[in-house]
């Protein structure tokens, strides 16, 4: 089974220097970055079978990347618009 890519820069590739400018000089949206690819990288941990847990667990953690995300996308493009 092949896991799909879920870090930012393959998600959205056409914000590549926005995720830069604003992971260099915005805390907050650093955190956030941070803090979904923590996520992601426990997702494929439990996907890939490395981790063991609940069916509920893995679907509470891929919400959390899933909101996670939707700020950065807020966020991402707000940063664009100022361009």
């Amino acid at each position: 089974m092949s896991i799909e890519k879920h870090d930012l820069h393959h998600e959205f590739p056409e914000f590549h220097d926005e995720i830069h400018d604003l992971k260099m000089n915005d805390a907050h949206f650093a955190r956030l970055f941070n803090e979904y690819h923590d996520v992601n990288k426990e997702v494929i941990r439990i996907e890939e079978g490395v981790e063991n847990t609940t069916d509920e667990y893995l679907e509470q953690r891929k919400f959390k990347r899933l909101n996670l995300k939707d700020n950065l996308f807020v966020m991402l493009k707000k940063q664009k618009a100022k361009a």
